[in-house]
């Protein structure tokens, strides 16, 4: 399992690379393998509306000078998401806008190639805008129909100098519950496909019983667990 974070911020080492940290920390106890990418530091272009994603359904979009098709795959290969973006008059950085309004096209384009995965948004905060910019990020993963995560209170932590997030300490709990959850969810998730479906299950049992009554008189209780292994 595999969880990939976007990083809105253009700050390194900032408070948005703090929290998302925090949220890694937790998700790596569990096993769970993690990669930070910051694409608020990158030259990021915005949509043109030219539909070509739409038209050739490639997984690509037609601007080739900057990083956002090879983003859109990690997005594919990974089980979860995060976005965690800065509060830029009180919304996310444009970085961020520019590469979620291309990649949330792009999944839509071929089929909605993100859906049923999870996902998370982070906010870092000075004194206001959290609220809408935390709106904001969640609307790309309900758009392309993802499970969204939650904590015990709204992913945002308050802070102006780097590192200054760490003295919120309902925020820093906040990351932790995060990590705690989406780790759940993933391993919940996983071990659902591994299970067999109930109806499967009981099909198997009809089948046998067709197949074998005698069996099913001399030792009911063992066939019965015998068929829900198979």
């Amino acid at each position: 399992m595999k969880v990939v974070a976007f990083n809105g911020s253009p700050r390194k080492g900032g408070n948005t690379e703090f929290m998302i940290k925090k949220v890694f920390k937790e998700l790596e106890k569990e096993g769970i393998e993690t990669e930070l990418i910051q694409v608020g530091a990158e030259n990021i272009r915005g949509c043109i509306a030219c539909f070509k994603c739409m038209e050739n359904q490639n997984q690509k979009c037609i601007i080739a000078n900057d990083n956002v098709n090879i983003y859109f795959q990690k997005m594919i290969e990974a089980d979860a998401i995060i976005l965690g973006s800065p509060v830029y008059c009180a919304d996310m950085t444009g970085q961020m806008k520019c590469f979620i309004d291309r990649t949330s096209l792009m999944a839509k384009a071929n089929a909605d190639i993100l859906a049923r995965k999870i996902g998370a948004s982070i906010v870092a905060v000075r004194r206001n805008g959290a609220m809408h910019t935390f709106n904001s990020l969640n609307s790309f993963f309900t758009i392309n129909q993802m499970l969204v995560v939650g904590s015990n209170y709204w992913n945002m932590g308050f802070g102006l100098a780097a590192g200054e997030v760490e003295q919120d300490k309902e925020g820093m709990v906040t990351m932790t519950n995060l990590g705690k959850n989406m780790a759940w969810l993933l391993k919940s998730l996983s071990e659902s496909k591994i299970a067999p479906p109930f109806q499967k299950i009981l099909q198997s049992i009809n089948q046998a019983y067709k197949n074998s009554k005698e069996v099913l008189a001399e030792a009911p209780l063992q066939f019965i667990l015998l068929c829900v292994q198979q």
